[in-house]
């Protein structure tokens, strides 16, 4: 899109959308039409919604008509407002080959992303037969939009169907899972990796899973979709070395990659998978070529490498920047840190910075600490459980990430988290944080506290560690002792094959049980009592590790357990 920004006082706001359907079988008076009702409701704000609005008509032909009819309306000198241009045209343009038609000082490029391609015949079948059945000339641009939006409920609610297979496991297949499963319909993920929401660690996603599972959303995990049939009224789901799925409604959600075949004709530098290549002040490999949003590549802000993320909150302030900076200013992007959250159902998942498969692929030695406090203060009705684990690298402990899922106060966690990495806090420095307290929102000890006090006595020397990823080897170490500190219930109840059961409480009298001259590996609920434990034992000359994240999370990530909501102050679940 091109733009003359010379007036200061102008804002266009220009945005691209996916109803070619739609617009094509509008003629450009209509669209015109359209455009004059909305200059009157929105008072000079034009908010320009289309596509492909030069279907079958010449490039002149357009920039005539919008120079006339939008300069007359509104007077704001736009020079071009397009979709599809050629290379040609963009080369006359930066030479100032057409001086009459346009007279720019900086360009803002904004394509954004499609649709992942995917191998599919009949594409949009079921919104082509609904637009058959409306008529357009009697539909006003509300109505329009409106019917846009609920296209896929209003075919919910005709053709009633009973089941769903949606293709693709991140934000958008999981919120659409939520809402069809609300409404009574059957629903399967089909995802190609063997977890639902990448950003989050495998482990971390268990707890999803389970969640999702706990709603009667079916999960396939690690397999592929390849096509669709139509047969009769139902559709069969084709998987790559897979018997077939069959369903009523199917939905892709497979993601999306950066639109830009403009920019790739017009000469600019491009990136990852075809991003574009910005700076940081969002300006292009040609001078006075701005572009922001998904379709451009990015600094992670904690990597330093470049990154393709495609979240609202960093196009957002891409936008601001380039406004900046096409007005006289010199401001600049310091980079994408990932921060985000969703629903699922009765939980809520959010996660920022780089998790630890990242952070381990990009060559950083790195730490964990993994902790399940209550949202706010135990003793004040209405606490429940969330699980954190956070990213550290080792010897600096700088803070790389977190990841974070629970019931409530999650979304508070993480925000506070997303400031500490941004600020270059050190992990250690979470505990000295001031946050505030009262029983009804927190603890006296904030969870975000507790981490940092778990980081600080791993850097004292205080606590040593054993993860989920040691599970194997310690097992088979036969020099190791391995030991639950849990009562005999929780013991009886459930445990791990080859741990020794001696609850806190009696340790101090059963110490003669263990050999000193071998490590010892203690595991408990939530990781609370096996670290009391491992400080009666390094006090009495053991080597003692604590397990990260306590039999709690070995549930979870091991056999399908949902996150408790409740547990008791010493970490027994309730």
């Amino acid at each position: 899109y091109l733009v003359d920004l010379k007036k200061e006082t102008a804002r266009v706001v220009i945005k691209q959308i996916y109803y070619n359907c739609f617009l094509n079988k509008l003629k450009l008076e209509d669209i015109f039409e359209i455009l004059s009702e909305m200059r009157e409701e929105t008072n000079l704000r034009l908010q320009i919604e289309l596509d492909k609005i030069i279907a079958k008509t010449s490039i002149n032909n357009v920039l005539e008509i919008l120079n006339e009819e939008i300069n007359t309306a509104i007077n704001v000198d736009i020079a071009l407002i397009m979709y599809l241009i050629t290379n040609e045209d963009i080369q006359a343009i930066l030479e100032d080959d057409i001086p009459v038609l346009l007279n720019f000082t900086k360009i803002l490029y904004n394509m954004n992303t499609k649709f992942v391609d995917f191998p599919i015949e009949r594409v949009a079948n079921i919104l082509l037969n609904l637009i058959d059945e409306i008529n357009l000339e009697e539909m006003n641009f509300d109505e329009l939009f409106e019917m846009m939006n609920d296209t896929l409920k209003k075919y919910i609610e005709t053709k009633k169907p009973t089941s769903a297979v949606l293709a693709g496991g991140g934000f958008i297949g999981l919120e659409l899972a939520e809402n069809l499963k609300d409404l009574g319909i059957d629903v399967t993920i089909v995802q190609r990796p063997k977890q639902l929401m990448n950003p989050f660690d495998a482990d971390m996603a268990s707890f999803i899973h389970n969640e999702m599972r706990k709603h009667g959303v079916k999960l396939l995990l690690g397999h592929t979709v390849e096509g669709f049939e139509e047969k009769g009224e139902t559709i069969r789901v084709l998987l790559k070395d897979e018997q077939p799925l069959h369903a009523d409604l199917v939905a892709l959600a497979i993601g999306v990659t950066p639109d830009t075949h403009l920019a790739k004709e017009a000469g600019l530098q491009l990136g990852i998978k075809d991003s574009i290549v910005v700076n940081d002040r969002m300006e292009t490999s040609i001078p006075d070529i701005y572009a922001a949003g998904d379709a451009v590549m990015v600094k992670h802000y904690v990597t330093g490498q470049d990154a393709l993320i495609s979240l609202a909150g960093p196009a957002n302030k891409q936008g601001r920047i380039i406004a900046d900076n096409i007005c006289g200013g010199d401001s600049h992007y310091l980079g994408s840190q990932g921060s985000s959250v969703i629903k699922v159902f009765d939980l809520t998942a959010a996660t920022t910075g780089i998790n630890e498969t990242n952070a381990r692929k990009a060559g950083l030695d790195v730490d964990t600490v993994i902790l399940s406090p209550m949202n706010h203060a135990g003793y004040y009705p209405g606490g429940k459980v969330m699980t954190m684990k956070v990213v550290f690298e080792k010897n600096t402990y700088r803070l790389l990430g977190a990841q974070i899922v629970g019931y409530e106060g999650v979304d508070k966690r993480i925000d506070v988290l997303s400031t500490a990495i941004h600020a270059n806090l050190k992990a250690t420095s979470l505990k000295d944080l001031d946050l505030a307290y009262a029983p009804p929102y927190s603890s006296a000890k904030d969870p975000v506290n507790m981490a940092g006090f778990m980081i600080d006595n791993i850097a004292n020397g205080v606590l040593k560690q054993w993860h989920l990823s040691d599970l194997t080897s310690v097992l088979q170490d036969s020099n190791a002792k391995l030991l639950d500190v849990r009562t005999i219930s929780e013991y009886e109840h459930s445990h791990i094959e080859g741990f020794k059961n001696i609850p806190v409480d009696e340790l101090r009298d059963h110490l003669s049980e263990i050999e000193k001259d071998k490590p010892v590996y203690v595991i408990c609920q939530s990781g609370l009592r096996s670290y009391i434990a491992t400080r009666i034992l390094s006090q009495n000359g053991y080597d003692a590790y604590n397990f990260a994240g306590g039999f709690r999370f070995y549930e979870a990530v091991m056999h399908d357990r949902s996150l408790v909501e409740k547990e008791t102050a010493c970490g027994m679940d309730l």
